[in-house]
């Protein structure tokens, strides 16, 4: 059975655009990823999954059940995490997070204390008290508290630190490894290919491609930019795998596709002063991933 299956969902906000025939399948137990850019329809989609916003056409459906119709049902098996948590600021974190464990109707203490634990998040503080990364981890105890078989994770790591971040992940991992799925949505490249098997890319409401995560890794773009000691015009003209280059007064960048051993020993012909690898902006993969 797939986790999730969505057939020609559309959603408009009055003449502004939100998503168009917008078609997903993920596989149950996988770790599905679902980048954009910012504004591309990654929540749109998802709080259209969730009912939380009504879908103009289109059929939804999480392990088997109507996502419209059955809502309520879903919602038990689910844990969401939106990009932005919002609370009641008075409220300290255990009263919060037993209020949350409320709607599920079973014990969830002992595992409130394993995640805040692992979390390193203080249960006696006031949620206007914390951080907007304690807030984010507050949310992710929320999505995790009644052990649900699929996680929406919308944007999960904005707001944590590098070290929480690699905790978070663990956290996810060993979910997964329980038969969680996990359908993962982010702008940042480097975070779906580190945790998904497979990606959807959406762009301008519209999904541009589905991939398998080692596609998209052979297939990913590098930012190149060059600093000569003495300036070479003609540097990689006519070059396999060179797209969007532009010229400085004493060097020049472009995006390079193709074997890296290639442009290492083609770098061997110059002098340089100075030399970046970089991971491009995922808006600068769009314009030539699927040209």
């Amino acid at each position: 059975m797939n986790a999730i299956e969505v057939t020609g969902l559309s959603k408009h906000y009055g003449n502004s655009r939100g998503i168009i025939d917008v078609n997903l399948e993920v596989k149950e137990g996988e770790v599905f990823g679902f980048i954009g850019p910012n504004g591309a329809g990654k929540s749109t989609t998802i709080r259209t999954l969730l009912n939380l916003i009504h879908a103009e056409k289109g059929e939804a459906r999480i392990f088997g059940l109507d996502c419209f119709a059955q809502s309520r049902k879903i919602k038990e098996q689910v844990g969401y995490l939106p990009s932005e948590v919002h609370y009641y600021d008075d409220m300290k974190v255990r009263e919060l997070l037993k209020y949350s464990s409320g709607y599920y109707k079973k014990d969830c203490s002992e595992r409130i204390d394993q995640l805040c634990t692992a979390l390193e998040l203080n249960v006696d503080k006031k949620l206007e008290e914390l951080s907007f990364g304690n807030k984010k981890k507050v949310g992710i105890v929320q999505a995790l508290l009644h052990q649900p078989r699929l996680l929406i994770l919308d944007e999960p790591t904005s707001g944590l630190d590098p070290l929480m971040q690699n905790k978070f992940f663990e956290i996810l991992r060993e979910e997964n490894r329980k038969g969680v799925t996990i359908f993962f949505s982010s702008h940042i490249l480097t975070e779906v290919q580190r945790m998904c098997d497979r990606v959807a890319i959406i762009k301008e409401g519209r999904i541009l491609k589905t991939e398998s995560i080692d596609t998209l890794r052979s297939t990913t773009y590098k930012r190149i930019k060059i600093e000569f000691v003495k300036l070479e015009n003609t540097a990689f003209e006519g070059f396999p795998g060179v797209v969007d280059r532009t010229d400085s007064e004493n060097g020049m960048e472009f995006l390079y596709n193709g074997p890296i051993e290639a442009i290492v020993k083609k770098l061997y012909e110059y002098e340089l002063r100075n030399l970046w690898v970089e991971e491009p902006q995922l808006e600068e993969i769009f314009m030539h991933y699927y040209q």
